[in-house]
């Protein structure tokens, strides 16, 4: 029984987890890279397995970086079952065709660009060309490496299996770049095909997805209808059956609109995500207190209160405090420019889902509230009315995708606020590392924009306690269930803790963490493979 970790490898994003058992085929999540280019290039190099012999692939949550290679799955001949919960299946319509039509238009802009700047093209073109032989050759080295056995002691000498079809495919690549990398790397027309392949599980069901291998989704408190998979996998008929956890992304504890990411107990393996290892949240009313403080600020300021914001689930959050706050009179009426036609969409089937709510919601869904409203809001649908929120009378606030200042409707707001200094820009969640918003949550004094530097003279807060993420404290906690009431060795101990989703840091402080809980805790590198026994 074999796990490769195609994505969510010493980096948080592109989570992708293959499961062989020799009987079936399982994926777990499909996500795309995302940040930086050396990260965004990756989703170029080579699938590391056949859509066409995946059994199921399972979704963890409606995030890109879940579910964001699915239409490249579908269309290079997967043809199974992708299963998910309702609320999950709404919101990755909503994700991948927005992806699909944003990648055809930035194609036409990088083309038309191309075009009219020759030299810099040949430039930009080589340096694209470098980056992606160079996630190439990495994949390769992960291919030829093999894998390694979970259950060596540190002086054995793993032997190496057979190659399999992926890894051949990866080392019979030529040296010479031949992706196009200017194109898209899915087209609307292709995200259309997948929504077809859904099959939609409810939390707490048991479903067999392939043979010998039987799913259960439970709540993960991160985004709607976010779920954690526990599988059971026989790897032949009567024998007892392995079962592997996947967190999938872990909420907060406490956080608004949904309920707490369920405890879990009882499992041979785990892959638990480490996006926040090393660091600690403030309080939730440290958040919310300092969220009120800068809404004040920039009312007295007469500025602009950007906040990027991830259209799902960050997006609602701020939404829900804003009018809470407004609600108890903690801050003054400004108006509110919700920016991002994704998630206005994403808010309605946050409405369209009341069962997925914790009970704080349903309580003022009761007493004929709008929590998922501000009261002075207006939703800008077309280009023409997001241009026009510059010129709307200050002081106001806006919030826009995408959270980590890497595309989107929030960037065309930089650039008006960014040598502004009555304006505050205001990071709600993690930043990844290379991106626009990392290098100014820094303290970057300069940031290129449209080729240009300019000088940073707007105002740079940061609230991590409005992270969807559970913070390293809250990971160790629901790490820690896993060995309440048992001992190393019993039945229901885990043999191993992979720590996923998780830059280089993050995981080199919490592992040592997690082990003095009492786990053997392994931190799988790119295209890894190990086997599980």
């Amino acid at each position: 029984m074999d796990l490769s970790f195609l994505g969510g490898a010493s980096t948080v994003t592109g989570s992708r987890f293959l499961l062989n058992t020799g009987r079936a085929q399982v994926l777990i999540d499909c996500g795309m890279f995302q940040g930086s280019p050396n990260e965004t290039v990756r989703n170029r190099v080579p699938l590391g397995m056949s859509p066409a012999d995946l059994d199921a692939i399972l979704i963890t949550h409606a995030h890109l970086d879940h579910c964001g290679l699915l239409p490249v799955v579908v269309r290079d001949g997967f043809r199974g079952r992708i299963f998910l919960t309702s609320a999950t299946a709404e919101l990755v319509e909503i994700v991948l065709l927005d992806s699909g039509r944003l990648q055809e238009e930035f194609a036409k802009r990088h083309n038309r660009w191309e075009a009219r700047h020759a030299p810099e093209a040949v430039a930009a073109d080589a340096a694209e060309a470098a980056k992606y032989q160079e996630a190439l050759d990495e994949a390769k080295r992960a291919a030829e490496e093999g894998h390694v056995p979970t259950s060596i002691e540190p002086d054995d000498e793993p032997t190496l299996p057979p190659i399999r079809d992926e890894e051949a495919t990866l080392r019979a690549q030529p040296p010479a770049v031949e992706a196009n990398l200017d194109e898209p790397l899915y087209t609307e027309d292709d995200a259309k095909l997948v929504m077809p392949m859904f099959q939609q599980v409810r939390y707490g069901t048991a479903v067999q997805v392939a043979d010998g291998i039987t799913a259960t989704f439970v709540d993960a408190g991160h985004i709607l209808g976010s779920a954690i998979i526990h599988l059971e996998v026989a790897k032949d008929d009567g024998s007892a059956p392995t079962t592997i956890v996947f967190s999938g992304d872990l909420g907060r504890p406490d956080t608004p609109i949904l309920r707490d990411a369920t405890p879990m107990s009882g499992a041979d393996y785990v892959l638990c995500e480490s996006t926040y290892g090393g660091r600690e949240h403030e309080p939730a009313a440290e958040s919310v207190r300092m969220l009120a403080e800068v809404v004040r600020a920039t009312h007295d300021a007469g500025g602009v209160l950007l906040i990027p914001s991830f259209a799902i689930g960050r997006t609602q959050e701020v939404v829900w405090e804003l009018d809470r706050l407004i609600e108890h009179g903690e801050i003054p009426m400004l108006p509110l420019y919700l920016d991002s036609p994704m998630a206005s969409r994403a808010s309605d089937v946050y409405r369209r889902h009341p069962e997925f709510y914790d009970e704080e919601t349903k309580k003022l869904l009761d007493e004929g509230n709008s929590p998922l409203d501000y009261p002075d809001q207006t939703i800008t649908r077309s280009a023409d009315e997001s241009k026009a929120i510059a010129t709307a009378t200050r002081p106001y606030m806006i919030v826009a995708s995408n959270g980590m200042l890497t595309g989107g409707r929030v960037v065309s707001h930089l650039r008006n606020l960014i040598g502004d200094p009555s304006a505050t820009i205001l990071f709600v969640g993690y930043q990844g590392v290379g991106t626009l918003g990392a290098h100014l949550q820094a303290g970057a004094k300069t940031v290129k924009l449209d080729g240009a530097v300019r000088e940073v003279k707007c105002r740079i807060r940061s609230i991590s306690g409005f992270s969807a993420h559970a913070d390293e404290s809250e990971l160790l906690a629901w790490i820690g269930n896993f060995a309440k009431g048992r001992h190393p060795g019993e039945p229901g101990y885990p043999k191993t803790i992979f720590l996923v989703h998780g830059d280089p840091d993050a995981q080199i402080a919490i592992a040592p963490k997690v082990q003095a809980l009492g786990f053997e805790v392994h931190v799988p590198h790119w295209r890894e493979r190990v086997t599980l026994v």
